[in-house]
């Protein structure tokens, strides 16, 4: 009953923050904007700038612009500008601010935090057009590309370098978007996060000046870390417009691997071995029985369905074939069956699996028709991993939900899919609500995080203050009023926008 409490609580103050900050700029105001936004860009646009800037209020655009794949409703901006250079971005957020109206960028729209809602209305910054490639130093192993470059065309195009980028997080989002939420996925237990992976960036400030972050050398000490401020920022310190990310080169050789068990402890015991060992793991992930049979029944797979991982292995031939029998040794010793360690090299084999995988999420989906899921986001440390997915699943049971494990679990990242559906009743919302405030209060007590690769958005700021101190919320809060004094850079999102 005091989870239940505290969880009301939470929800209460989330409510009462953005119910006192969501009144939009008037409408004599967002017309004076628009027009501006209109005439800048249209007379930019025949001279100076490309022609395909472009300002719009079209009401399906701007719906479509106020959602993302979550299941947070959609809430649309006042109207959506189609940027395609730095320049442009500089020319709309300085009207904006002259306006006081809120920016909130936008990229793929795959994110799952509401981060593109517009709370307080403004313009939504489509940077989708910004899908050039600056640079590629293939000497350097690095390369800079527009923010709205997703992670697919980038290895499109990087593929006839030998060279690829790593971090992979099954959707293709622009790469803007994966550093302005800190993004990892299925790769990150080699070749680690967006943190790890942006070596640089451009991005343009609340008053409409332009920063440059970061350089081509592989490390210095020439003052603050200004390239690790803005990634994870979710737009709120800043637009992000280019990026200039490390590359590795394109394996020798690849295997991935399959292997069922009988239950969660054995295939988390074993990954967490296989880390410990140091074994190189390229990818090494979990989904719980309930998640395999979604998949079988949306893709007409065939998969066990009981706790199953999927491995992948990248090297020399016979580096992958000792790493594999090594991970299947250690299988075998934590209760997977003999011979159910299952490996190739085939490529279209490879590609279905991480095919399904990649798309678990939309047939988890397909168990409740017209459901949304509520996508919990957790990451602890790899050796508490087995606690904390069992006790979840006890917690899913215990209260009759439907929330299926996704999990990376190399690096101690796992994702319950509470299925939520709009006739759910008020007990149904309560339970639900339930089990996401016991599993992030699991987590920060085993000492994880309440994210480990969504971001907070809206979503997961109550999470996010039970995580941190007050003393250091309120110094995020005193950073954020700092760089956006008139806070229209996204605003509420990842610190509440009355928080002094």
């Amino acid at each position: 009953m005091m989870m239940a409490s505290k969880m009301g609580v939470a929800a209460a103050r989330s409510t009462r923050a953005f119910a006192t900050r969501a009144a939009r700029a008037s409408p004599e105001v967002t017309e004076a904007c628009v027009a501006a936004l209109k005439a800048a860009l249209d007379e930019r646009a025949g001279g100076l700038l490309s022609n395909n800037a472009v300002v719009s209020t079209n009401p399906n655009i701007l719906e479509a612009h106020g959602r993302d794949e979550s299941f947070h409703s959609s809430i649309a901006p006042d109207a959506v500008v189609f940027c395609s250079s730095t320049d442009e971005v500089v020319t709309a957020v300085k009207i904006c601010a002259e306006h006081g109206l809120p920016v909130v960028p936008f990229g793929a729209g795959t994110s799952l935090e509401g981060h593109v809602n517009a709370i307080e209305g403004g313009v939504s910054l489509d940077l989708t057009g910004m899908n050039q490639m600056v640079e590629v130093n293939e000497e350097d192993l690095d390369c800079r590309v527009q923010a709205g470059v997703t992670r697919l065309q980038l290895n499109d195009e990087l593929r006839h370098t030998g060279l690829t980028f790593t971090v992979d997080p099954g959707a293709d989002a622009t790469l803007g978007g994966m550093t302005a939420t800190a993004a990892s996925g299925t790769s990150a237990v080699r070749y680690g996060t967006m943190r790890d992976n942006v070596i640089g960036l451009t991005v343009v400030m609340a008053d409409g000046s332009v920063l440059e972050t970061g350089t081509r050398a592989r490390k210095s000490s020439a003052g603050y870390d200004m390239t690790s401020l803005f990634i994870g920022s979710e737009g709120t310190l800043g637009v992000i417009t280019e990026v200039a990310l490390r590359l590795h080169g394109q394996p020798e050789e690849v295997l991935a691997a399959i292997c069922p068990f009988p239950d969660l402890k054995g295939a988390t015991d074993t990954v967490c071995a296989a880390v410990q060992l140091g074994i190189p793991l390229a990818r090494a992930e979990l989904m719980d029985g309930r998640a395999i049979g979604a998949v079988n029944a949306h893709f007409k797979t065939s998969y066990t369905e009981t706790p199953t991982l999927f491995f992948e292995f990248h090297g020399g031939t016979s580096a992958i074939e000792e790493q594999a029998e090594a991970v299947r040794d250690l299988a075998n010793d934590f209760g997977a069956q003999e011979g159910a360690f299952e490996f190739s090299r085939d490529e279209a084999e490879r590609k279905k699996l991480w095919h399904a995988r990649h798309n678990a999420y939309y047939g988890i989906l397909g168990l409740m028709p017209g459901s949304k899921g509520l996508v919990t986001d957790v990451c602890v440390p790899i050796s508490r991993l087995s606690d904390c997915m069992e006790e979840t699943a006890a917690d899913v049971e215990e209260l009759g939900i439907i929330a299926p494990f996704l999990s990376h679990a190399g690096d101690g990242n796992f994702h319950a899919i509470v299925l939520v559906h709009p006739d759910d009743d008020h007990d149904m919302r309560r339970r639900q609500a339930v089990f996401n405030d016991r599993l992030v209060d699991r987590a920060l007590a085993m000492g994880g995080t309440c994210t480990g690769e969504h971001g907070v958005g809206h979503g997961k700021i109550a999470s996010l203050e039970k995580e941190h101190t007050a003393v250091t919320l309120d110094h995020m809060a005193l950073l954020k009023k700092a760089l956006d004094p008139r806070n229209i850079l996204n605003p509420g999102k990842v610190v509440r926008s009355d928080r002094k």
